[in-house]
């Protein structure tokens, strides 16, 4: 595609684009986490864009005002997915797929459904989900999850980020998330009510299938792990490798929070370039 896009459609949902960088160099699509934006990329973007890589970065499933479906089963791991593969094929040929958090884990999703959509993947922060799930049994992975536990709790953990924001605020604060990011979050996140179905994404993980977990990558692949990150424990980072059948390589960030894009902006656009320009 040689033409801008700032939104793409799915199912009656229209998700928001940033789309920049020159139209006619590697297209590298990126998936933000939580509880975040595409505009948590924006500094990565800008190092790419400088390098020849255009950049598109959608805002996910609840987070863009025209795609928040109501009930947790709209937010199962095959939906993430699903809008990740609509938007590719509207791209019309093989991306570099980039994700941090949980669009790294939509990522592997991805990935591993669809390998001919993909030219690379480089995933941030968040291994294979298998290799999640074995770590909770072989490692204190479980105890920097606890998260996840409480997310599911109807209502209270929306409710309390609005009136008690101290709360929310110090969990960020305590992953050595910046104030300015802090701010940040609260006005994209909170203030503009995409929060409750940020949350969605944890509550509609019961709902998921086995299928993404059975998918070995086949695709190159970097994974960059950050070793000051508060919810991913080198563990799970190793077991990633058993799950990758294609090129692979893990680049780790040493002393870096779980905050990558914004924290290393630059280090993480080098491990995307280096990924486009190895290859396999």
């Amino acid at each position: 595609m040689t033409e801008r896009i700032s939104s793409y459609d799915r199912h009656g949902l229209t998700f928001d684009v940033r789309d920049s960088g020159p139209l006619d160099g590697p297209v590298a699509v990126l998936l933000h986490g939580f509880p975040q934006t595409s505009t948590s990329w924006a500094a990565v973007s800008a190092h790419l864009n400088e390098r020849g890589v255009r950049t598109i970065a959608p805002d996910q499933r609840g987070y863009s005002p025209g795609a928040r479906p109501k009930g947790r089963y709209s937010y199962r791991g095959s939906e993430l997915a699903a809008d990740v593969v609509a938007l590719l094929r509207q791209l019309g040929r093989p991306v570099h797929l980039v994700g941090h958090d949980w669009g790294s884990a939509v990522a592997w999703s991805v990935a591993g459904g669809n390998p001919d959509l993909l030219a690379s993947l480089t995933a941030v922060s968040v291994p294979h989900p298998a290799a999640f799930l074995r770590s909770m049994l072989r490692s204190s992975q479980a105890l920097h999850s606890w998260y996840m536990a409480a997310f599911q709790i109807p209502l209270l953990p929306e409710l309390s980020a609005r009136r008690r924001p101290e709360v929310f605020d110090a969990m960020l604060r305590h992953s050595r998330m910046t104030d300015e990011h802090i701010a940040t979050t609260r006005r994209e996140i909170v203030d503009s009510g995409a929060l409750p179905f940020a949350i969605n994404w944890y509550r509609g993980m019961p709902f998921a299938g086995p299928a993404s977990l059975a998918n070995r990558i086949q695709v190159p692949t970097t994974m960059v792990w950050s070793d000051g990150d508060e919810f991913i424990t080198r563990r799970s980072i190793e077991l990633t490798a058993d799950y990758v059948s294609g090129p692979y390589k893990l680049d780790v960030l040493p002393g870096v929070s779980h905050w990558i894009p914004e924290e290393k902006p630059a280090e993480l656009a080098d491990a995307v370039c280096n990924r486009i320009e190895r290859g396999a």
